[in-house]
């Protein structure tokens, strides 16, 4: 019983440290009046523009980070193992530092940016295309690493069997490979559009804080907190009931 208590005990509090927060946003909201905190102009901009820029990232994500999961999965290569390692390198990187990366790459005097500005005048940053590239750079790696996962389970045997039938690698890709890991996928695309959706440090640093053009929902908890606080809270527990709906539907697959 004294070692159940002993494991208990710091268990407890590591929940209370998680938990009192939320606890705190709930019972500070101004539940009365939230419908009209929730019409506050930096609300609707915000979540507006969080949906807009989302789903551009999970179009972007889906095109790029499928075949490259597949190519991760089923690739010998000594070198894919460092292109793992780089590709998940924004999952730990600190978001800022991947916004700082961005803007010496697409600012007007960076490495592509300056190019693009000079032969073409395309200006990258603090844009809502800027805010997408941001969104695409942290939440990319998390598609990848599920969509991976999953096809890296699949037996290898489906891709000869696709072949004998005369299948090449791309049609097996589409019509064997994609249905089977579907679930992966489903997993994938929750992780990397949550964490698009809660992009703050990348998008601030390269694409700024302009309502209606680059202000995310994250900004707009950031910007409304000192004007309206109400407003604020109340964005944030959109974006709570947000989380808490993804990781519902995530759930039942961790748990298998």
């Amino acid at each position: 019983m004294t070692r159940a208590w002993s494991l208990r005990v710091p268990a407890a509090i590591g929940i209370a440290f998680i938990v009192l927060p939320l606890i705190a946003l709930l019972a500070r909201a101004d539940w009365a009046n939230l419908a009209t905190h929730l019409a506050a102009p930096v609300v609707g901009q915000s979540l507006r523009l969080s949906a807009i820029t989302t789903t551009a990232t999970m179009v972007v994500v889906w095109t790029l980070g499928t075949p490259l999961a597949w190519l991760l999965a089923r690739s010998d290569h000594a070198l894919m193992g460092w292109a793992r390692a780089l590709i998940t390198v924004p999952m730990v990187l600190p978001p800022v530092v991947g916004g700082v990366a961005l803007l010496m790459a697409y600012g007007r005097r960076g490495m592509i940016g300056g190019w693009l500005d000079a032969t073409f005048g395309i200006t990258i940053p603090f844009t809502t295309v800027a805010v997408v590239m941001a969104e695409i750079f942290v939440a990319m790696p998390f598609y990848v690493v599920s969509v991976e996962g999953s096809m890296r389970s699949l037996d290898r045997r489906f891709d000869g069997i696709a072949a004998t039938l005369g299948a090449g690698p791309t049609r097996t890709f589409y019509t064997v490979v994609i249905p089977m890991v579907l679930p992966g996928i489903a997993a994938g695309s929750a992780l990397a559009w949550a964490r698009a959706l809660g992009e703050f440090g990348a998008t601030i640093t390269f694409a700024g804080n302009f309502p209606g053009r680059t202000q995310t929902a994250p900004l707009g908890v950031y910007a409304a907190l000192e004007r309206d606080p109400q407003a604020a809270i109340a964005l944030s527990l959109v974006m709570l009931a947000v989380s808490v709906l993804v990781l519902g539907l995530l759930r039942t697959r961790w748990l298998r």
